[in-house]
């Protein structure tokens, strides 16, 4: 059981003056969500294009596979949640592929996030896409409402992993589906040296081109290296209560699909 006991000093929690990673940084853990939150403030506006600049416009093709292993059903209600997904992304893809009394909820910590989703979502689907500003750890959300949880290329950012995995769960249906796109370690010879100098001598000077800025991407190809391996990252989804767990690499293993159902 995590010790909650209040520091008397500092306000803090014991959890959240325990110690955890910002990239390649220590910080606190009850420090990390502002210091994300701040990441993502500064690249709101052109987090889409820095997606295509970073990936060569292969997280399109990510995420293609991530809805085409969801095969949201055409004939019946669906409702997906989809976290962290702030601009819309997924969501939009997923409704195109539903049926018309399909519905999304989108939910990001980050209301600038947000903001670029609502200014984006095309007319056809605004009746049928919320988007609320709430916190992976502890989602404002029922139990037992949603289809299927997607979560691409944000669960790394989340301070207490475990803790997203049991709100996925709990939010679920039974029968429902989650599936994750994350940033893995790539596994074919002489592809991994090539990635790591792109990571690190490209993208973040490209962020500052970009965006004004290269500290955010300087995090972000840190966060990469600093996520669970795809055999330890299966064990937690599988403490969360998932059944079915499995997971699929792309791209030479740069990104894991990971997948679970809620038994």
């Amino acid at each position: 059981m995590v010790d909650m006991q209040e520091n008397r000093t500092t306000g803090e929690s014991r959890d959240d003056a325990a110690e955890t990673h910002f990239g390649f940084s220590s910080v606190r853990l009850g420090q990390k969500q502002a210091l994300v939150d701040d990441v993502f403030h500064k690249v709101a506006r052109r987090y889409d294009l820095m997606n295509d600049l970073m990936s060569f416009g292969l997280h399109r093709a990510w995420k293609a596979a991530l809805v085409s292993t969801l095969r949201p059903l055409r004939t019946r209600p669906f409702h997906l949640l989809d976290v962290a997904g702030g601009t819309g992304d997924i969501s939009f893809r997923v409704l195109e592929a539903a049926g018309p009394q399909s519905k999304a909820t989108v939910l990001d910590i980050n209301g600038d996030m947000l903001e670029v989703g609502r200014d984006r979502t095309p007319k056809a689907l605004k009746d049928r896409i919320d988007f609320v500003q709430g916190n992976a750890e502890d989602l404002p959300l029922p139990d037992k409402h949603f289809d299927a949880y997607t979560i691409a290329f944000g669960i790394r950012n989340v301070p207490r992993i475990d803790r997203a995995l049991s709100e996925a769960h709990r939010v679920l249906k039974r029968g429902g589906r989650f599936l994750c796109l994350e940033f893995s370690n790539v596994d074919v010879p002489g592809l991994d040296k090539i990635y790591d100098a792109f990571s690190f001598k490209v993208i973040p000077p490209m962020g500052k081109l970009v965006t004004g800025d290269a500290e955010p991407y300087q995090y972000l190809v840190e966060s990469i290296r600093r996520f669970p391996t795809p055999a330890r990252f299966t064990s937690m989804i599988e403490a969360a209560g998932f059944g079915r767990v499995t997971s699929r690499p792309m791209s030479g293993g740069i990104v894991q699909l990971h997948s679970a159902w809620k038994i």
